[in-house]
């Protein structure tokens, strides 16, 4: 009974949401109108959650009567995995996304006063899409399904690969920044269909997309550091495809909040902010049909069902096209009247956007032309790391450059570019001479790793230099753009030098006897059989010494679970700030010696540290805003 309350919880928050999204649109600016379509929609998100909570208690107290729970729950799992078990899979994924989606409208609804002229349609748009993806949901992926009339007493359990804390936290921190970006795209697409260009739109949405550009760039980081430690292989970006589908919204929401900055000062790049928050959410569920319509192999993709493609296909078509279609309509009326001055502000934003949307065009290219080939040629090709690092390298340098130079440029005002003023100039010095000392050190002789170095080091000492002049001088400085960009140069140098420098090796080593690596002595202690309530392990041990005598103990595993019969690897990592020790164990050999993988990876933990420091550059754009 209780599986058919939520059901029905759901169905009534689809209708309820239908009847906002028409409401929405009648006696425009009338505030008992809003104030009905603000309660409503509030009544309709409450039924929804209420829905969402409910399922989650199926979980946790083993309901296998829901197929779903069935197939991707057990009764040893711990609570916290019962729980993140929901997003395990497509249905209850994306049951998630939408939960998400509707309490991002939610906040919008409480935190925004009625009478402002945007907030109906706004909400009537976020509703609109809700019903959308809720029709798929209940039609095509319904969550609700029973097991009838006998159920299991016991459930498939998730994936062995899903059981960790980071990918639990992953997927809904990564669902927030992709569906977060429907705030501004309703309050673009809301500011089209009123047709007033006195409207500052941009205000309204500017918090919101800082807040859904922090969970993004969280959310992705959170993917790369899983990957990192749980996959096995060592590395933090495999230019799969899904991993690509979530990197153009970031791309395209980080290009959206620099031209958003402009448009709030000026009417300046409106016409790029209106394009931008369209192209955001567009990416958003590009991303949503890439995963879920099974056209892609992938261990990010959820299913592979053609009719949920199909469906997926048509309605984000729908608000794709209708959304191209409204901006084409208005573009006389929102075009910018005055020209952009060169060497202003807004001239090098503007051409960081053009940069943005290379990269994005680059990846959309790489991700859609093998699907492209097979369904012409009947052949499967792949598109891997070298073609994305051949067009990203040039292309991130070269906005780079630009960006060094736009750091003194000023708002509406043309400037002499000062390449020769002083905090240039040593900027430059430094920067030479740092790629200088790390191609001596290091014996790097690539063009790409040194002209990269040399970016990377150049926009550092010069936020350097500018924070110190901010202080000395009491001068202002932008703290959102000057943490920004100096963890976009510690990102660059870290991705530089960890790929030239990490190492890996695969060694055959029996127990009690030594290996050596670099400069570590690698002692291969004991192994031993570990048995846990929904697996069994085999947990090695071993004591790696450096030439500095440091001493460290690292216990890798082979684990196999009892219910689906999985065989995993778990590794073992020694964390540094300059570089980690990588283990993995891997099959016993007939003379009685183990296969061990031992990669030494350089300032990898410098790349999640940059990725952290530029959310922390969001968090210090809203608290700043917050305060002015």
């Amino acid at each position: 009974m209780i599986i058919e309350i939520s059901h029905f919880l759901s169905i009534l928050a689809t209708g309820l949401f239908f009847l906002v999204g028409c409401f929405s649109f009648v006696r425009s600016g009338d505030v008992l109108i809003s104030k009905l379509i603000s309660r409503t929609y509030s009544h309709a998100f409450l039924f929804l959650f209420s829905s969402f909570v409910i399922y989650i208690w199926l979980a946790v107290t083993d309901n296998f009567s829901v197929a779903y729970i069935a197939s991707h729950s057990n009764t040893e799992l711990p609570t916290f995995y019962k729980i993140s078990s929901i997003w395990s899979a497509h249905e209850g994924s994306m049951f998630l996304w939408i939960i998400f989606l509707a309490a991002w409208g939610f906040l919008f609804n409480v935190k925004v006063d009625n009478k402002e002229i945007l907030k109906s349609k706004s909400i009537g748009i976020i509703s609109i899409i809700l019903v959308g993806f809720l029709s798929f949901l209940l039609l095509t992926s319904n969550p609700f399904e029973t097991i009838f009339p006998f159920a299991p007493s016991n459930g498939a359990d998730i994936n062995p690969v899903l059981q960790d804390p980071a990918l639990a936290i992953h997927p809904p921190t990564l669902y927030l920044g992709y569906v977060g970006f429907v705030i501004p795209f309703a309050c673009a697409i809301a500011f089209l269909i009123h047709g007033n260009s006195d409207l500052k739109w941009e205000q309204l949405a500017r918090k919101w997309s800082v807040v859904a550009w922090i969970f993004l760039t969280v959310g992705i980081t959170l993917g790369s550091w899983w990957a990192y430690y749980e996959l096995g292989w060592g590395g933090y970006w495999f230019w799969d495809p899904v991993e690509n589908v979530a990197l153009m919204p970031w791309l395209a929401a980080t290009a959206f909040l620099h031209s958003l900055s402009v448009s709030i000062k000026s009417s300046n790049l409106r016409i790029w902010t209106i394009l931008l928050s369209i192209s955001v959410f567009s990416l958003s569920l590009f991303g949503t049909f890439i995963v879920r319509s099974g056209i892609i192999d992938s261990v990010h993709s959820f299913a592979n069902d053609p009719e949920r493609g199909l469906y997926l296909l048509a309605f984000i078509g729908t608000i794709i096209i209708f959304s191209m279609a409204l901006f084409v309509l208005r573009f006389p009326a929102i075009k910018s009247v005055g020209n952009i001055k060169s060497f202003s502000k807004e001239s090098f934003i503007s051409i960081n956007n053009i940069f943005f949307g290379s990269l994005v065009f680059s990846v959309m290219l790489g991700v859609t032309y093998p699907l492209i080939y097979e369904y012409l040629f009947n052949q499967k090709i792949s598109v891997g790391a070298p073609f994305y690092n051949a067009i990203f390298v040039p292309i991130v340098v070269i906005a780079c450059i630009f960006l060094f130079f736009s750091i003194d440029s000023k708002w509406q005002r043309t400037i002499r570019i000062p390449f020769f003023a002083a905090p240039s100039f040593f900027s430059t010095i430094l920067a030479i001479a740092s790629v200088f000392l790390s191609t001596y050190f290091f014996e790097i002789s690539s063009a790409s790793i040194i002209i990269s170095l040399f970016v990377g080091f150049l926009l550092i000492f010069r936020y350097l230099i500018e924070i110190s002049i901010s202080f000395i001088r009491k001068k202002y400085l932008n703290p959102f753009s000057a943490v920004a960009h100096f963890s976009l140069g510690l990102l660059i140098i870290s991705i530089a030098l960890n790929s030239v420098l990490s190492t890996e090796r695969a060694i055959s080593i029996k127990i009690n006897q030594s290996e050596t690596y670099k400069d570590l002595n690698i002692f291969f202690q004991d192994i031993r059989v570990v048995n846990k309530s929904n697996h069994d392990a085999i947990k090695a041990s071993f004591v790696i010494r450096d030439n500095k005598l440091n001493s460290y103990t690292l216990s890798p595993e082979k684990r196999k679970y009892f219910t689906r019969g999985q065989i995993t690897t778990e590794t073992a990592i020694h964390v540094s700030l300059l570089r980690d020790i990588y283990l993995t164990i891997g099959d016993q050999l007939d003379d009685g010696s183990w296969i061990v993988n031992v990669q030494i990876n350089y300032l990898i933990r410098w790349i999640w540290i940059s990725a952290i420091f530029m959310s922390f550059s969001g968090l210090m754009l809203i608290f700043s805003s917050r305060k002015s």
